[in-house]
This record gives structure tokens, C-alpha cells and sequence, in this order.
């Protein structure tokens, strides 16, 4: 029997509003968030976006994920594009091996139940 372990999340995001500092430049937000600057850019890793009741809405995997999550948020191809305005959180799980990274995202798509991945998915 194979033992997979979840991999521990790196860096957690949630949709805020900026607050108005003195001197602080202002942050465009994009689909509510404003920190994606938090997540590693030239890094490798999974990527799971939540809904604000912790249901796991989406799992996807990138070689650069701040790219990679933009992409989910701007993009007119993405699989989760009719439902960027229920993403609440956004959980970043750094893992750098491309293989590692196709069987944690196959892995955390079936047990965790995701709500819109489409492939991959085993469990019906």
C-alpha cells in the first residue's frame, strides 16, 4: 500500500480589503485579493482554492504559482472562471518535483472531494 502525507501549506491568502495606511502604496486587488504577492513566484507547488465555508472548490498544481494562481483569477480558460467569486482562500503548498506534484494534485483532488476539478477525478 502507497502512504501519501499531505503536504504542509506554505502560505495562505484570504479575499480582504486593503486598509488605508499612511504612505502605503494602494494594492489593486484582483478577485478581492491583495496579497498574492505572498506566494513564491519561480517556486513550484499545489494550489487549493476554498470557499468561505472551508469547502475545497479546486485543487491545481503550477511550476510558478503566483503566475499560475493570477492565471485562475484573470484568465477566460480557466476551470473554475464561473466560480472565481466563491474562492475565499487560497492555500499554496510548495513542492518541487514535477511528479510529486501530478500525484499530490491527483491525491488531494479525489480524497479531499474537490467540488470543479473534472479531471482526474476517480470517485463519482
Amino acid at each position: 500500500m502507497i502512504n501519501i502525507k499531505i503536504p504542509n501549506v506554505e502560505v495562505s491568502i484570504t479575499e480582504r480589503k486593503q486598509t488605508n495606511v499612511e504612505n502605503e502604496p494602494v494594492i489593486k486587488p484582483i478577485q478581492g485579493f491583495i496579497d498574492l504577492h505572498k506566494i513564491p513566484r519561480d517556486k513550484g507547488g499545489i494550489i487549493l482554492f476554498y470557499n468561505i465555508h472551508d469547502e475545497l472548490l479546486f485543487v491545481g498544481k503550477a511550476r510558478k504559482l503566483r503566475q499560475r494562481v493570477k492565471k485562475h483569477l484573470e484568465d477566460k480558460v480557466s476551470p473554475i472562471k464561473n466560480h472565481r467569486d466563491e474562492v475565499y482562500r487560497i492555500d499554496v503548498c510548495l513542492v518541487d518535483d514535477p511528479m510529486e506534484r501530478d500525484i499530490y494534485e491527483t491525491y488531494l483532488i479525489n480524497t479531499l472531494k474537490s467540488k470543479y476539478n473534472v479531471d482526474k477525478v476517480f470517485y463519482q
